[in-house]
């Protein structure tokens, strides 16, 4: 990268030129510092969506000491923290890739082998805990669930739900347990 694009009077010591080795690249992303506190140096790393097809395999190498705080899309200030990931898949997988590219980042904080995942966007709140309903031969049916863990995508359910139960997604508000409902 040129820092100084045309000639002229530099001051002794002011950068000039950056310059970096491609297959050593690491990926920045700054997080929340509530969800930075779960993440260990070590922990594995999925890169996606970055213009090639594969998954990218990285894992955790430094969450930063100092955080900072950012405004949110939303206008909300956001106490943040850079974590450094190293890129462990091998460098000709990814050769594509460039300083300042975009990936989306998926850090595994929490695996678990045959976890029963729903949407977010089926669960609604039952009292202190969590329902959904479930297609039962027609007809809506309410079932309470545990919920153990959630991002903005899926939730894990520990208990009330089995493997392989029809979720209802956006139910309709004016939707009771028994009514008569059709797959769409």
């Amino acid at each position: 990268k040129v820092l100084q694009q045309s000639e002229g009077l530099v001051i002794a010591g002011t950068p000039l030129i950056e310059l970096g080795d491609p297959t050593q690249l690491e990926v920045v992303v700054d997080i929340l510092t509530e969800d930075a506190a779960q993440i260990k140096p070590g922990t594995a790393v999925q890169l996606t969506n970055w213009g090639g097809t594969d998954v990218l395999v990285g894992q955790v190498r430094l969450i930063e000491p100092a955080a900072f705080t950012k405004v949110s899309a939303l206008g909300v200030e956001e106490q943040r923290v850079n974590a450094v990931i190293d890129i462990t898949t091998p460098p000709e997988k990814w050769q594509a890739l460039g300083d300042g590219f975009k990936v989306d980042v998926r850090i595994l904080v929490q695996v678990v082998e045959n976890a029963i995942k729903v949407p977010v966007s089926a669960l609604f709140p039952v009292g202190a805990r969590s329902g959904l309903f479930v297609l039962e031969n027609g007809h809506a049916r309410l079932r309470e669930v545990e919920v153990a863990a959630r991002n903005g995508m899926d939730a894990w359910i520990k208990t009330g739900l089995t493997k392989g139960t029809e979720v209802i997604v956006y139910p309709d508000t004016k939707l009771k347990d028994g009514d008569p409902v059709r797959q769409r």
